[in-house]
Parts: structure tokens; sequence; C-alpha cells
């Protein structure tokens, strides 16, 4: 795949973005009250968020792998 320097800088950036921005958000959601119930368990709001966060994650690191291969 071919890409111009500029929008693969922009698809770097935007992985770099996922991978920088969506740990710190995890660490607040973990520390949310909502994100355990009175006996400690996670609750669904906290499983739905760490599912968005992986799936962020994943997509950040593609993204950070095919703007760094498109630069090359």
């Amino acid at each position: 795949m071919e890409l111009s320097v500029a929008w693969s800088v922009l698809v770097l950036v935007a992985g770099l973005w996922n991978l920088i921005v969506w740990p710190r958000f995890g660490q607040r959601i973990a520390k949310d009250p909502r994100a355990r119930d009175a006996e400690g368990r996670a609750t669904r709001f906290l499983t739905v968020h760490l599912v968005l966060i992986g799936i962020s994650l994943l997509l950040g690191v593609a993204l950070v792998v095919l703007g760094v291969l498109t630069l090359v």
C-alpha cells in the first residue's frame, strides 16, 4: 500500500494518540466507584469500558504499524 507522507504521518499520529490516551482513561475508569460492586466484583460499567479500551488499543497498534510501514 502506498500513502503520501502526510497521510502516513496522520495514521501514525492517530495510532499513537490511541496508545497514549486510552490507558490513562482506563486508569480513571478502574478507580471509578461504579467499576466494582459492594463485593468487589467488576460491574458491567467496568467490563464494557475495558472492552472498548482493548479494541481502541488494538486499533492504535494497527495504525502505528500501518503508519510506520507506509513511511518506510
